[in-house]
């Protein structure tokens, strides 16, 4: 580590007592700043997804394989704000460099299990949405209810396992001082393959063919005029609308963590680290994402304003609204 940087260089909120750190007893401005801005962004993750998991699981009209998916994603959000942020707040990545305890264990566990979960639940989503829109006929036959608990278990299962498997290994955000052992480069380097790479680029792959799909069925929409193709059109503009909200989705996230898991993979390795203050914000950047999703489904979804309304003002409490028309 450089002498010549303070320890506000590091971390704003952090005394340096010899090889050591403690939370300042007198924050700084920027400390205060910070922490304030932390602490309504866990407020805001968890508000807006606890929206769309009420939504989901009051109102019979979403209950959907699709809005399934949803859930469970935006539950892994609400644990998020709930145990990541929290931890996060309190053993930074500045703190947990140098003493590596328990809770910092804790802490790393949760921050890779929920977000290892966020995007299997996305790669799920992503295979809903080729059936629903390359297959629409046999959509229904194949991702029904039963084949979307089995997703969402198993996206749960293996994220809790890959959260596990790095611990024991020694997943690491520093760099190693002198040599990394093959445990740690194996953490660093196998986890976001398995729990971030390869499932983005099979999303990425997937959201493509529906892409051509989709202006392939627009050129077949413009060439006919019968009547039962102008109600398949209603249908196919609904799906289409919710593969493009579902991929915007999956755009922001890979946009908010890609940074965060190049930085992890090659930063053991690395000559020159990185800046801790850069680790500290790749990581809270990647955190930040779970604040996101219910802002896209309101910008795209009037009948998610309308649940938000509802659920917001009381009025579900005022009377059973659990088969109101949500669109």
């Amino acid at each position: 580590m450089d002498q010549n940087l303070t320890i506000n260089d590091l971390h704003p909120c952090y005394d340096l007592n010899g090889t050591t750190y403690t939370f300042t007893g007198n924050p700084s401005v920027i400390c205060v700043l910070a922490y304030s801005f932390l602490a309504l962004l866990s407020v805001a993750t968890i508000c807006g997804n606890l929206l769309v998991t009420i939504s989901i699981i009051y109102f019979n009209q979403l209950h959907t394989p699709t809005n399934y998916l949803i859930l469970s994603l935006a539950v892994a959000d609400v644990l998020v704000g709930v145990l990541v942020f929290p931890f996060s707040m309190a053993f930074s990545v500045t703190f947990c460099l140098s003493h590596e305890d328990l809770l910092c264990k804790i802490r790393e566990g949760f921050d890779i299990s929920l977000c290892t979960s966020s995007i299997l639940n996305l790669c799920c989503i992503s295979v809903d949405r080729y059936y629903a829109v390359c297959h629409p006929l046999t959509y229904r036959a194949k991702i029904n209810v039963q084949v979307t608990v089995i997703m969402i278990l198993t996206s749960w299962g293996v994220s809790v396992l890959i959260g596990i498997a790095n611990i024991i290994a020694g997943y690491s955000q520093g760099t190693c001082e002198e040599m990394c052992s093959v445990d740690v480069v194996m953490a660093n380097t196998m986890g976001p393959v398995f729990g971030f790479y390869s499932p983005a680029l099979i999303m990425v792959c997937i959201y493509l063919k529906i892409f051509l799909v989709a202006q392939k069925q627009a050129n077949v929409i413009q060439n006919t005029t019968c009547q039962s193709t102008r109600c398949g059109t209603t249908v196919s503009k609904m799906e289409r609308k919710a593969t493009k909200t579902l991929a915007t989705v999956m755009g922001v996230f890979l946009l908010f963590m890609a940074p965060y898991f190049l930085c992890v993979v090659f930063q053991p390795l690395s000559y020159v680290p990185p800046p801790v203050p850069v680790i500290e914000a790749l990581n809270w950047l990647t955190l930040s994402n779970s604040m996101l999703n219910p802002l896209i489904y309101a910008f795209f979804y009037k009948w998610f304003r309308f649940a938000f309304r509802l659920i917001i003002s009381g009025k579900i409490f005022q009377g059973d609204l659990s088969n109101s028309r949500l669109f």
